[in-house]
């Protein structure tokens, strides 16, 4: 009689066991699953405000273009930035988790930012160009997308840093790599790049004399 109960006893410490261990590992998958929506959803983001700046395009190298003169090479060079953009394929609903392929998509960005800042930088010598209105309310647009996607690259680099922080501590490193999980690449900081253009439409002012 001692030994049955001694033996349920056992079984039902046991079952306990499994039971906290079944709940701890649940818990586990079910915050690393909340982690990796965090970082999609965050890339998705990423994805649209890309795709803003990239819908502002046409209708800023028609109104440049317009200008008398305008440097043809400089518009040449955002149409095949813009068009280096759309030749990296990527899902906009999933992080990718190839590094070689998140910078590949983010040097094409990249080049496409330097290409539309030397575009405003250059209309600095078209003073009728700047004094339009429409020219005038695309370079704001466009100065405010390129805040928001430096803004929104900053998140997705922290929900990343979160998820794969996550995916490393124990016990979900033990488990982790089988359940699916992969570590997640981060935006590469470039000194200069995805900043919004800089551009002092002064006109009026003297030119310094040169010694």
């Amino acid at each position: 009689m001692k030994k049955s109960i001694i033996a349920l006893g056992c079984l039902g410490i046991l079952l306990m066991g499994a039971v906290l261990v079944a709940l701890s590992l649940a818990g586990m998958y079910n915050g690393l699953v909340g982690k990796s929506q965090a970082v999609d959803s965050q890339w998705a983001q990423v994805q649209n405000v890309y795709q803003r700046r990239a819908d502002l395009i046409p209708n800023l190298v028609a109104t440049v273009s317009g200008a008398a003169n305008f440097e043809k090479s400089t518009l040449t060079e955002v149409t095949n930035a813009r068009a280096s953009v759309g030749q990296v394929k990527i899902d906009p609903s999933q992080a990718p988790t190839d590094p070689a392929q998140l910078a590949a998509f983010q040097k094409a960005q990249d080049g496409l930012s330097s290409a539309l800042s030397r575009l405003l930088v250059v209309s600095e010598n078209y003073p009728d160009l700047k004094a339009t209105a429409n020219f005038r309310d695309l370079q704001a647009q466009l100065e405010g997308t390129e805040n928001r996607i430096t803004v929104e690259r900053q998140k997705f680099n922290d929900v990343v840093q979160s998820y794969d922080t996550a995916i490393k501590q124990f016990p979900a490193v033990l488990m982790a790599p089988t359940l699916g999980f992969q570590n997640k690449p981060y935006f590469e900081a470039v000194a200069g790049a995805a900043t919004p253009p800089k551009v002092d439409f002064n006109f009026g002012a003297t030119q310094p004399a040169k010694p």
